[in-house]
């Protein structure tokens, strides 16, 4: 199981891209083996703590190891899919 998790903050446009393009990539690539949690920085600024988080958007890769945190609204759909091992 590929667990995620997105930093945005709030429902900019590119914390909407992001999620965007982070749902488009697990759709092709991990299926049903893709979990993603959205975390809104807005709501939680304390999250931010626990990945060590300075910008957003932000994805963290949780699991399989090794674990990855690639910035940015993932619009690079092939290399976000590589670094993630899909």
């Amino acid at each position: 199981m590929l667990r995620l998790r997105l930093y945005i903050a709030g429902h900019t446009p590119r914390s909407v891209a992001a999620l965007a393009n982070l749902r488009k990539i697990c759709d092709e690539h991990a299926k049903e083996n893709c979990e993603i949690e959205v975390v809104d920085l807005m709501l939680d600024p304390a999250r931010a703590e626990d990945d060590h988080i300075i910008a957003v958007p932000a994805l963290v890769k949780i699991s399989p190891p090794p674990a990855h945190t690639i910035i940015g609204d993932l619009s690079d759909v092939s290399r976000v899919a590589l670094i993630l091992g899909l």
